[in-house]
């Protein structure tokens, strides 16, 4: 079978990001033809060279589409539309695909495979990441009604027209359904983790790593992810800054880039508390995880943010550190549900603080949360196990 899989960013585990595509497409790759239309726009950030740009099996074509997280709307707008066009004539040109994937975001990456998918009247299969467009309009990006009416029809339109739909959270599923969409089109597939890389943060990987930073003795407390709008990085901040007034032994990482990372590093500056660390690849993160004794995964008070599925929650939980969530969806369902973190709520730097000082107090409840969510992972959140659902489905709507 051939799959046709339009996704505008491509990555591998020598980036610093989240890599997922990569070791869902190498599952695929093994037993059916892969061809990814995607863009260039992180092949030149790799951090390191220790694998194959694609997985094995995997064709690319691949445009010269630039895309950073600094640029302006009207600037990514254009990125998004140069990616869809490309993506549409390149889908037009393939040797005839049995079925399509088309993933979100941004959504006119999901527009082209079903412009395609329509055009060629090949099924195709729609991955929600995230909700667009109501994330891009509670964020204050679309600002007229008229665009943002627009773009609502075409999400209707593409959850009509897709064989399947494939969101990444209970949440979003949830979403999908009040939309009519009808159930039995629509299975969750979690984000996920890749425990075979977890699996490289051994104990002797960690105390190196702790080591070299000037850790020992310390604990820990790891923010990994964007510094971006929608993070709710000042409360972290203010959180960060305030805890070191009173336990100023606690070092708080903040490790990624974005908007508010002068925001963060001038907190650094001033704070020997704080400290700033580089990107680090795919592959690497994880014994940053496991350094830490507590991670936190923190986003705005708005709704639609509610049903992300971070990958950086799946990542620490995978290596048994417990994650302290600031939003109100189904992550903080999950933690309280299984023990394996706490919730504190998105906008109150003092609230956050007091929650970590509380765990950071005991010890051993740190390490029962850890070990409760490590079997979680385990159990649910294998990239491996994603794949076996989504080539399945694949299968299906082909044979359909």
């Amino acid at each position: 079978m051939h799959i046709a899989v339009f996704s505008q960013y491509h990555t591998n585990p020598d980036c610093p990001a989240t890599s997922r595509h990569y070791s869902l497409l190498a599952h695929l790759a093994q037993s059916h033809r892969v061809t990814l239309i995607t863009t260039r726009t992180w092949e030149t950030q790799r951090l390191t060279q220790q694998y194959p740009w694609l997985p094995a099996g995997v064709e690319m074509r691949a445009a010269e589409v630039p895309y950073e997280n600094k640029m302006g709307v009207a600037r990514r707008v254009l990125s998004f539309g140069q990616y869809a066009a490309y993506a549409v004539r390149e889908g037009l040109k393939l040797e005839r695909p049995d079925v399509i994937w088309g993933i979100s975001t941004p959504l006119t990456a999901a527009w082209a495979a079903a412009q395609v998918a329509k055009r060629r009247q090949i099924p195709w299969v729609f991955e929600v990441q995230d909700l667009w467009p109501s994330f891009p309009i509670a964020m204050g990006a679309v600002p007229t009604r008229w665009a943002q009416n627009r773009l609502f029809a075409l999400e209707k339109s593409l959850y009509q027209s897709a064989r399947h739909i494939l969101p990444l959270s209970p949440d979003m599923t949830r979403y999908v359904e009040n939309l009519g969409v009808a159930g039995e089109k629509i299975t969750t597939v979690l984000n996920g983790t890749d425990l075979d890389l977890a699996a490289r943060a051994t104990p002797e990987a960690v105390e190196k790593l702790r080591t070299e930073q000037g850790l020992a003795g310390k604990q820990v407390i790891l923010y990994a992810g964007t510094f971006g709008r929608a993070n709710d990085i000042p409360t972290l901040v203010a959180a960060a800054e305030q805890l070191a007034l009173v336990r100023p032994e606690v070092v708080w990482l903040f490790m990624g880039l974005g908007f508010y990372e002068p925001l963060v590093r001038a907190a650094a500056g001033r704070c020997a508390s704080i400290r700033v660390v580089v990107p680090q690849p795919r592959h690497a993160v994880f014994a940053w995880f496991r350094l830490a004794d507590v991670s936190v995964v923190s986003f705005l008070n708005l709704p639609v943010l509610d049903a992300n599925s971070p990958a950086k929650f799946y990542d620490s939980l995978a290596v048994g550190t417990p994650v302290v969530v600031t939003n109100r969806g189904w992550t903080k369902q999950l933690v309280e549900e299984h023990g394996c973190g706490w919730y504190a709520p998105a906008g109150d730097a003092e609230a956050l603080r007091n929650k970590l000082l509380e765990v950071l107090a005991q010890p051993n409840v740190l390490r029962e949360a850890g070990r409760r969510g490590q079997a979680v992972a385990t159990a649910d959140f294998d990239r491996q196990q994603i794949a076996r659902t989504i080539q399945t489905i694949l299968e299906e709507s082909a044979r359909v």
